[in-house]
């Protein structure tokens, strides 16, 4: 990756701070074209945030420059919760290996480096990861934003549903599914 000008690892609870204003960043520029202002305002805290509990889960990486500064986040979880943030979304019960789909989570990119493999380089981590931890399947919401990036990656659709907003609004999301094969 030395290339690349940029390294993948573990996000820690020291990059908590510094995760909130790169999803902000990433969602207000990035999903402009997919939603309204309004819509990624109120998603900002329910739909998008920081989920401690995928950097207490080990489970969630972050991207950074060789001067430390974070580009990219994203995980995976062994946990039900299929996106978001809000109380009212989670669900905090294990999912077991084999049986249940493990959950692809919360991917942020620098809108300044989209398109660049960032992404790219954190699902190959939570792929693997799960891979190693006995998970058969992936399921995540995408954005209608992120639909076309997980297709490439072999995620079928499954649905669109709506999620309610806090201020009356709903925003669309894809329910997408892949099947995992050992390396």
């Amino acid at each position: 990756m030395s290339d690349r000008q940029w390294s993948l690892r573990q996000a820690t609870h020291d990059d908590a701070p510094h995760l909130m204003p790169l999803i902000e960043r990433s969602v207000l520029t990035l999903q402009a074209r997919d939603y309204s202002r309004s819509q990624l305002e109120a998603a900002l805290g329910t739909v998008y945030g920081v989920d401690m509990a995928l950097i207490e889960d080990g489970t969630y990486y972050v991207v950074v420059t060789p001067e430390g500064k974070i580009i990219g986040c994203g995980g995976w979880s062994r946990r039900a919760t299929l996106f978001g943030v809000h109380k009212l979304v989670r669900d905090d019960s294990v999912l077991t290996p084999g049986i249940d789909a493990a959950r692809i989570r919360a991917f942020f990119i620098d809108p300044d480096r989209a398109r660049s493999g960032i992404a790219s380089a954190i699902l190959g981590a939570c792929e693997a990861a799960a891979i190693a931890k006995g998970f058969k399947s992936l399921s995540l919401a995408s954005t209608l934003t992120g639909i076309a990036f997980y297709r490439r990656h072999g995620f079928l659709d499954v649905r669109l549903f709506d999620t309610p907003l806090p201020n009356g609004e709903g925003m669309t999301l894809m329910a997408m599914e892949k099947t995992l094969s050992p390396f």
